[in-house]
């Protein structure tokens, strides 16, 4: 990846699964690609977790959102308010996604809600959307190295407990990244 990385919009669905979240993040702090985000989301999948996980706090989320914001430089994307009520989307409850996306520059909308941001909607702003099982296994055939390596700290920073690489490829699953977990597998990298 000689290019700058690029530009990436994540949907709150994405950021829900903890699993999930930490590797993205993890990859973002390597800069395998330029994350990106709104408050808006943020508060989706905060209320979320907040809604399914009583065992969490809000000042627990919150920390979660500040160290995001924090790890992953120029995430947070303001501004993009007034682009809203000009766009269609099946669902008029994401326009905000795409609004902010556009307002960023992002190439791609990464969300687990394809049927939301069709192509048809999205070919005329030159931005695509990817399942975050494409959008990550993309990057382990891309930059084997790079995201394995990033793979690797994430599965190294869990202490409670510790997990073994089938456990921590097996938490991916759960997460919804059944072809990224095989990517990793089939580059026969340590992770």
């Amino acid at each position: 990846m000689a290019d700058l990385p690029p530009v990436v919009f994540f949907d709150a669905c994405v950021l829900y699964p903890a699993a999930l979240r930490s590797l993205l993040m993890y990859m973002a702090v390597d800069r395998l690609f330029l994350a990106r985000w709104s408050n808006t989301v943020h508060e989706e999948w905060m209320r979320a977790v907040l809604k399914n996980r009583p065992d969490i706090t809000w000042r627990q989320v919150e920390r979660i959102r500040d160290l995001m914001n924090e790890n992953a430089t120029d995430s947070l994307v303001f501004g993009f308010e007034n682009r809203i009520g000009n766009l269609t989307l099946p669902d008029p409850s994401d326009r905000h996604v795409l609004a902010a996306a556009l307002h960023c520059r992002a190439s791609m909308i990464v969300t687990f809600n394809l049927k939301h941001f069709p192509v048809s909607a999205l070919k005329q702003y030159d931005i695509e959307a990817r399942s975050p099982d494409d959008f990550i296994s993309f990057l382990v055939e891309m930059v084997p190295d790079m995201a394995c390596r990033a793979a690797r700290r994430h599965r190294l920073s869990l202490k409670s407990p510790p997990m073994t690489v089938d456990a921590y490829l097996h938490n991916l699953e759960i997460s919804g990244i059944v072809k990224t977990v095989k990517a990793l597998r089939n580059v026969n990298a340590s992770v």
